[in-house]
């Protein structure tokens, strides 16, 4: 049996690893970042000291007949990280977004466990790994992480001008525009309400966005959202 100074010891170490990877990540803007990656650390590796110390704690006498296993409650562990990272994962407009987010939910899961199995070595090796994935293999891919993706929802008067309009000034201010969706509206006044998936320099940001947009006439509204 561990003694409860041990027994902490393993779990700070898990979630301190994990928080490393949570620094990470917040580093880079994500919304999932320190705090929910050193809490799920931590709480792994306090159920994985759980699973594997409980029964010493339950006071059975030698001669009680306890079969107990040791893996059920750090098992379970796994199965229930997957509700939480899938919540991370969204699609937006034609892309899927937060699939490394609950890949490294996934993967604080795994450090906060082996840290709560004593395996302090391979905890640090696979915090070390993972850092060298999150950042030096980021350079491989297409991230970008000085410019601004956002949803741009624009509310006009029906008119094919108006709309030729709107998409030169955002193709002006912004260093790309995709076409996502377009809506016809009749009420008492008819609308027409396009939907943008731009992406924005830090330079000029949505305040430029906005003024060029708002110098067009006829629009009645513009939104602009954080994808």
């Amino acid at each position: 049996m561990l003694t409860h100074v041990e027994m902490v010891t393993r779990i700070a170490v898990g979630a301190a690893l994990g928080g490393v990877i949570g620094y990470e990540r917040d580093r880079h803007g994500r919304p999932v970042g320190l705090r929910t990656h050193f809490i799920v650390a931590l709480t792994a590796a306090t159920f994985m000291v759980i699973s594997s110390q409980f029964v010493y704690l339950q006071r059975y006498a030698p001669s009680d007949l306890v079969e107990v296993d040791a893996s059920r409650i750090a098992a379970s562990v796994v199965s229930a990280v997957g509700f939480l990272a899938g919540g991370t994962i969204l699609r937006v407009g034609l892309t899927v977004q937060g699939l490394t987010t609950a890949a490294g939910i996934w993967l604080v899961t795994a450090i906060g466990m082996s840290a709560g199995a004593g395996m302090f070595v391979e905890s640090l090796a696979v915090t070390v790994l993972g850092l060298l994935a999150l950042t030096l293999l980021r350079r491989f891919e297409d991230k970008r992480d000085n410019v601004l993706n956002r949803r741009v929802t624009v509310s006009v008067r029906p008119g094919l001008e108006t709309l030729g309009l709107v998409l030169r000034e955002l193709r002006a201010v912004c260093l790309e525009v995709s076409d996502v969706e377009y809506e016809q509206r009749f009420t008492d006044v008819a609308l027409l309400v396009m939907s943008f998936e731009v992406v924005l320099g830090q330079d000029s940001g949505v305040a430029g966005v906005l003024a060029r947009l708002e110098a067009i006439p006829g629009i009645e509204r513009v939104q602009v959202q954080r994808v």
